[in-house]
């Protein structure tokens, strides 16, 4: 039987375009470029190697998100994933990580899945709990912030590194796995992959597809809610000091107003 798995992705804003709340204290998405979240494509690599290395396997894109979203989708198949599946639905506008983790689930659990992969946090929330809160839902194991992955008979192994030890970890499948920065470089697309991305099948579903009402999702769902938002203070001009010999004692001087010594 063929090893089904599930790779859950995130489009993002350009964390180097002018990033900024909308009216509604949403992430503004709109006046800004969007990509595939960098995190998660450590994921999407962990996927592909897992599968070259099983007998038989299929890896499915999974997104969350408006139109553009394909970007992200589009990306993962011209890496080498197989399809792609795409939730998109107006109700969905300012869903914090729980109903997103809710929406995940379904879809997951409509798609058949032996093993869901995720990055270790999305460039944009920075959150990182959502793998945990996913394997909750979906009532499995989970194995996370990995830096080394695999899958044998059954199993999915890995180790974790913290700062003064590394841990190995193991599961039975079906579980949740989370991958870090440091699992492996990812993979640039070829033209080959471009173009044959372009044929994958992406599905879309709504929630009614999933058996969701509209409020247990979006703003109105929320468990978490942006109260207030300023922009950050222009950045003012620093001191300039020039040294005609005193440049040492006017340097101590500062530090020691400032209380850095």
């Amino acid at each position: 039987m063929s090893l089904r798995i599930v790779v859950c992705v995130k489009y993002v804003p350009d964390a180097t375009g002018d990033r900024k709340f909308a009216d509604d204290l949403t992430v503004d998405r709109d006046d800004v470029d969007g990509l595939l979240s960098e995190l998660d494509e450590y994921a999407v690599e962990q996927a592909l190697q897992i599968a070259e290395e099983a007998d038989d396997a299929e890896v499915t894109v999974l997104t969350v998100g408006p139109e553009d979203a394909k970007d992200a989708l589009r990306k993962a198949l011209s890496m080498g994933a197989d399809k792609a599946v795409h939730v998109e639905d107006d109700d969905l506008h300012g869903t914090d990580v729980m109903g997103t983790s809710l929406v995940l689930a379904k879809a997951i659990e409509k798609t058949g899945y032996d093993v869901v992969i995720a990055g270790m946090a999305s460039t944009d929330g920075t959150m990182g709990v959502l793998p945990a809160i996913l394997a909750e839902r979906l009532g499995v194991p989970q194995v996370t912030l990995l830096s080394e992955v695999s899958i044998e008979d059954g199993v999915v192994k890995g180790r974790r590194d913290g700062d003064t030890a590394s841990e190995q970890l193991e599961a039975s499948l079906p579980a949740v796995v989370s991958v870090t920065d440091q699992s492996g470089e990812a993979r640039y697309p070829s033209f080959k992959g471009i173009m044959a991305a372009k044929k994958k099948p992406v599905e879309s579903l709504e929630l009614d597809d999933l058996d969701i009402d509209a409020d247990e999702v979006g703003l109105a769902g929320a468990w978490t809610a942006v109260d207030s938002a300023a922009e950050r203070p222009a950045r003012t001009a620093g001191t300039i000091v020039k040294d005609e010999g005193e440049g040492g004692k006017q340097l101590a001087g500062f530090l020691a107003e400032q209380k850095f010594i």
